[in-house]
Formats: structure tokens, C-alpha cells, sequence
């Protein structure tokens, strides 16, 4: 799992969530790991036993109200204990203006303490489904990531196999490159998967004899981008006589990456098959199963009615 600090998430989704620092901005740098968030009422009410304390806390209304109705002395004291644990960060909810004692405390243990005007719901909603994406596992594979009207297509197959021409020749006839090469897929909320190309590599790819080439600037922006959900995984593998390649259609090969399971479709390369037009097939055809008109089923129970009324007649 990823980690971040209190500054990355703050920098990237102060727009989103509407994120103003308060007070503790010495503590910026604190390590966020766990993409749930905690709302501390049984902490304010001294119960401090499994206290989640390496969660971002949320404060709303509900907290503040309860905070406001203990004695001085004795809220003092659970704030001391609950800022001792050494938090990542505080966010309060609804434009709630922070007492002093907070502010003082934040400052003290380094605490960061943001405020955003969202309802506590909402913004615990947001927040959420943003720290899963962002602390979700990522893996790196080798191969190239096309997108096919529409479908995020994974291209795979031993060095050799032609996997960055087909690539090129499916950009060249109106599809769009994510990565070349080296592919970094990340685990996403909804138990989807995406793909994006290495920060170094970017939109280039490597055709031997050619060398390296800029996609972006060969064919503009519409022949690139930044990221896209896996769907369909391609591997491309030298022709072998004698084995059986499936030719019906009738059965659904599974591959796992990062624990999701993806459609496969294994790709028998040999001179003379366009391997591009055969990944638009297989992308057109892939929609068509979503959609539920399964071709393959289908021509199978109409042979098998013809073959039942044949006899029957």
C-alpha cells in the first residue's frame, strides 16, 4: 500500500474538498496509511481503548457539540490524551470555528487542523472514496495499454511478440495509447482496475529498428491518455502447432491482477494475421457481452435447435 502525507492529500484535494489550513502546519509531513477516517465521539467521551488514532479524524457538529458541554478541566484533559496519540491530521466539517484549547493543542503536538465548509457526510463520502484511490496497491507489468472504442485493452506477451507495433498500428487507425512498456495499475474503489504509463516513460514507445518515438507529438492528443480502467487482457504467444486454441468462443478465460478478475484472450501470433483488426474485434465483441448478446451462445442453442428439429423431423 501507498503512503501519503498530510501535504499530499492536502495539495491535491483542497479544491475537491474545499480544504483550508488552520492551525499545526508544522506537522504537513505526517504520514497517512489507512484510507479510513474516524470520527472521535467515544474518544471525547474518554473511552480511548482501540482508539484508531492513525485515522484522520473528522469533527462535526455532533463532536463539537459534546466537546462544548463537558466542564473546562475535564475537556481539557480528554483533548490532551486525544491529541498525545499523535494523529494525522483534524478536519472540521461545516465551517465550525475551532475554540481555543483545539488551537492551542494543534500547535502544540503539531497537529494539523483544516476546515471545509461540506456537510459531515458528504465530505466523509469524498474523502473516503479519494484516500482508497490514492492509497490503493499498485503494481507494475510489462505490456501496452490501448484504449479500443471505449475498452481498456491489456496487451501482453513475451519480448518479440510484436505487442508495441500492435499498439502503434491500433493508434494509428483512431485508438488512443495509455503506456508502452512498463504499465502501472492501481486497484481502484469498485474493485476496478486502472492502468497509466510510468512518469518517466510517458507516451513514448520503443519500435525496434525505429527507436523511441513521442505518440503525443506523432499524433496529437488524440492519440494518447493519461489513464484508463483495464477491461480486457490480450497475450500475445508465438503459434504452437498441434495445440488447441479456442475457436468457439464458448468459454471465459480469467486472469487476476491485484486480486480482480479480468477477462483474458490468448492471441496465437503467426505471419500474416493482422493482430490489430483481431484486438478491435475483440473489444467490439467484449461490449456486445456487457450489453448480454453473447454470439457464440447463441449460434450454439441455434444449432442445437436445428440439430434437435433435424432429428425430431
Amino acid at each position: 500500500m501507498a503512503q501519503l502525507t498530510v501535504r499530499d492529500i492536502f495539495e491535491s484535494e483542497k479544491k475537491n474538498l474545499r480544504l483550508r489550513l488552520v492551525a499545526g502546519g508544522k506537522g504537513l509531513g505526517s504520514k497517512v496509511v489507512f484510507s479510513e477516517i474516524n470520527r472521535p465521539g467515544l474518544a471525547f467521551s474518554g473511552y480511548f481503548q482501540y482508539f484508531p488514532s492513525k485515522r484522520m479524524q473528522i469533527l462535526g457538529m455532533t463532536e463539537f457539540s459534546y466537546l462544548r458541554g463537558l466542564k473546562p478541566g475535564t475537556r481539557r484533559e480528554r483533548l490532551r490524551e486525544f491529541f498525545s496519540t499523535n494523529l494525522p491530521c483534524i478536519i472540521m466539517t461545516k465551517n465550525l470555528k475551532p475554540p481555543p484549547d483545539i488551537l492551542k493543542f494543534c500547535e502544540k503536538y503539531s497537529t494539523p487542523l483544516f476546515s471545509t465548509d461540506m456537510e459531515t457526510q458528504e465530505f466523509i463520502s469524498k474523502l473516503t472514496f479519494s484516500l482508497a484511490s490514492e492509497l490503493a496497491p499498485v503494481y507494475t507489468c510489462h505490456g501496452d495499454l490501448v484504449e479500443v472504442y471505449g475498452v481498456g485493452v491489456l496487451i501482453q506477451g513475451n519480448s518479440g511478440m510484436g505487442k508495441s507495433e500492435t499498439a502503434l498500428e491500433l493508434i494509428e487507425r483512431g485508438h488512443r495509447l495509455v503506456a508502452d512498456d512498463v504499465i502501472k495499475m492501481k486497484a481502484e474503489p469498485g474493485r476496478t482496475l486502472s492502468g497509466s504509463s510510468n512518469d518517466m516513460i510517458g507516451h513514448h514507445m520503443e519500435i525496434r529498428g525505429l527507436g523511441i518515438i513521442d505518440i503525443k507529438n506523432l499524433f496529437g492528443t488524440r492519440g494518447i491518455r493519461d489513464k484508463k480502467r483495464i477491461e480486457l487482457v490480450v497475450f500475445l504467444e508465438e503459434w504452437k502447432k498441434g495445440k488447441s486454441y479456442e475457436r468457439l468462443g464458448l468459454k471465459d478465460s480469467k486472469c487476476s491482477i491485484l486480486g480482480i478478475q479480468l477477462p483474458k484472450l490468448i492471441i496465437p501470433v503467426r505471419p500474416g494475421r493482422n493482430l490489430a483488426i483481431i484486438i478491435e474485434v475483440a473489444a467490439m465483441n467484449y461490449r456486445l457481452k456487457k450489453m448480454g448478446v453473447l454470439s457464440a451462445f447463441e449460434l450454439n442453442e441455434s444449432l442445437k435447435r436445428r440439430a434437435l428439429q433435424s432429428d425430431n423431423g
